[in-house]
């Protein structure tokens, strides 16, 4: 009977462990795109003004 409540002890120390490990994988990944996502935006950005830098010429 004991060696039953402590294999159920241990499988929920390892889920909960899993579970930490899986948390902390997905808020480091959450950064990462939203680090990225802010370059994404400031290339798209460039290209706008440089597209609007183009049509300059045909308005002078």
């Amino acid at each position: 009977m004991d060696n039953s409540g402590q294999t159920s002890a241990e499988f929920i120390l390892l889920f909960g462990g899993i579970f930490v490990v899986v948390l902390l994988v997905i808020y480091i990944y959450n950064n990462y795109i939203n680090e990225l996502g802010g370059e994404i935006a400031s290339k798209e950005v460039n290209e706008f003004n440089n597209q609007i830098k183009a049509l300059e010429m045909y308005f002078k």
